[in-house]
This record gives C-alpha cells, structure tokens and sequence, in this order.
C-alpha cells in the first residue's frame, strides 16, 4: 500500500499538485514552499512536529516505559558497586578522600532531596569499602557496575532500531572498559576540585590576584565538572554504545533533548519532594530513600531512550533543504 501511495502521489497527485500551485498568486506560493523566512518557520515548525509524533510512537512502539524502568533498576543496582570501584581505586592512588569528592560529583546534578536520601548509604559504602586494587570483591564490583552500561546499550538499540552483531563477551569486555574509565574520569574531576582551593591560594600569593568568592566558584566549578562529565557520557553512550554508524550531528538533537529533560525532570521531582517527600516515607518505610532514587532514575531514564527515539526519528524524516 505504501508503494502504491508513493507512485499515485508521484504521477497524478504530483501534477495535480504542480496546477494547484500555479494557480495561487506567486506571494502565497513562496510561503508555501517555504522560500519566505514565515514559511521557513511554519515549515520547520510542521517538520518538528512531525518528527516528535514520530518519536512518541516509536518509544510506544519500542516498549520504552519498559525499556526504562530496566535502566533505572540496572542504575540503581549498578550504583553501589561502582562507588565500590571509585573506592579501590581512590586507595590505590593513595588518596581515600578521592572517593568522597568523586561521589559527590556523581550526585551534584541530582536534585538535593534525591542525594540526601541516598548520601547515608553512599557514605557506609565508601567508609566500609576495601581500598585493595586486585581483589575478588573488586572484579565482582565491576562486573556488576557493568551492567548499568549494559542497560543504555540495550535500550539504545531499541531506540535506534539496530540489531546487535556484535560478540556478547566482546560488549561486556567494552562495558567494563567504560565502567573503569568513568572511574577514573571522576577522580580526576574530583582531584581537580580538591585542587583548587591550592590553586586559589597560589594566585593570590603569586600574582596578587584578589578571589573573594571562593565558595561560589567552587559550587560553579562542581556544576560545571558535573555537568561536563554528563555531556560527555551521552556522547559516548550515543555515539559508540548501540550497533551502527551515526554522525555527530545526528545524535546531537537527543542529547540536549536528554540534558535539557534531566534539568527540567531533576527541578520539577526536586519541588514535588519538597513537599511530599513525607508521601514516601509513610509508604515505604525504610525503604523510601531507595524509592526516591529509583523513581528518579526512572524519569531520566525515560528522557534517555526518547532522546535515542527522538534522534532516530530525525534519522528517519530528514527535512529536504530548500533552495533559496
């Protein structure tokens, strides 16, 4: 059928069309056909409606609700064995206390009531954690933090509509390979933050540079690491996590989608706790802390696999350029 419409709407359909157009007053037909800045809007703006259609139906279509509760789970399980591997690997380098900054980054772009919830826990993991680097507690740990990058693999490409090729230990070597960079990348960025209140000091000794607001470029540079950090992960995740080959320019639209709907789902969850966080504690007990997470997770996990959706779609409509 779809064959059929495409050939009717070739033929007749398009000479059709073609008097149509002749016959509206040459003003009107440039608006039309987009070669007027309103009509490029209008266009744009139809085409961007189109694409976002497509979207939703193809994260229904997908079972992204699904496809997202895996993800927060697999988040939230792979979660403490990770922080288990930031803690050896702090040890290792000789500096336990890299693992507390390396957390708190880890939780600087999570709204205050979800972080709070979970800091207790995180603290026990990291003061109870084996700062030994071979261990078998360590290869388990990693193994298992794995999976949450497993999780993104799978729901990438679903959203992608790829089909995965690939060796299964071959991915599962690649995934703990991410597991351990990121790792790493955290204590850098926490070495960094550790850092620079020395750096500060040496300015104002060295070149007599006056920085009053020391706290308050400390808080933004903890934002901007952060935040760092999260562009460049949904790079690496878009980019080279699902099977296939997509541009740069292709998997951008879903990541500023993702950064976008994580700041909007982090403000708006964040004020919603602050005035019914009480709903979960006399819900879930003692439980409600890990319910908190998780439903958080939830959300931005749901924002992830549209923005693959959403990128998949743009794939799938391209918008043909129109000459001026």
């Amino acid at each position: 059928m779809a064959g059929l419409r495409h050939d009717r709407w070739n033929g007749a359909g398009y000479i059709g069309l073609v008097g149509r157009l002749r016959a509206v007053p040459p003003e009107r037909r440039l608006f039309l056909c987009g070669r007027t800045p309103a009509g490029r809007s209008v266009r744009e703006l139809r085409y961007f409606f189109r694409v976002t259609v497509e979207a939703v139906n193809k994260f229904l279509a997908d079972d992204g609700w699904a496809i997202a509760s895996h993800i927060a789970l697999s988040a939230l399980m792979a979660l403490f064995p990770f922080l288990i591997v930031i803690t050896s690997l702090a040890g290792f380098f000789g500096s336990a206390d890299l693992a507390d900054q390396a957390a708190d980054l880890l939780l600087d772009t999570w709204p205050d009531r979800v972080a709070d919830a979970l800091a207790s826990e995180i603290h026990n993991v990291l003061t109870t954690a084996q700062g030994g680097v071979f261990t078998v507690g360590l290869v388990l740990a990693l193994y298992f933090s794995s999976n949450g990058v497993e999780s993104l693999r799978v729901g990438l490409n679903r959203a992608y509509g790829v089909a995965e090729t690939r060796r299964w230990y071959w991915l599962r070597l690649e995934s703990i390979g991410y597991t351990l960079v990121a790792a790493v990348a955290l204590l850098s960025l926490a070495f960094l933050v550790v850092l620079a209140p020395l750096l500060f000091a040496t300015a104002r000794s060295w070149f007599g540079i006056q920085i009053e607001p020391e706290a308050t470029l400390l808080i933004l540079g903890r934002l901007g690491f952060a935040t760092l950090a999260l562009i460049v992960a949904l790079f690496v995740a878009h980019k080279w996590l699902p099977a296939g080959h997509r541009r740069v320019v292709d998997i951008l639209p879903g990541i500023g989608l993702t950064i976008a709907g994580s700041l909007l789902s982090g403000y708006v969850f964040g004020q919603y706790l602050a005035r019914f966080a009480n709903n979960y504690v006399t819900t879930y007990a003692g439980l409600a802390s890990v319910v908190i997470a998780l439903v958080f997770l939830y959300f931005i996990a749901t924002i992830f696999v549209f923005g693959g959706a959403f990128n998949a779609s743009i794939m799938k409509t391209r918008l043909p350029r129109v000459r001026p």
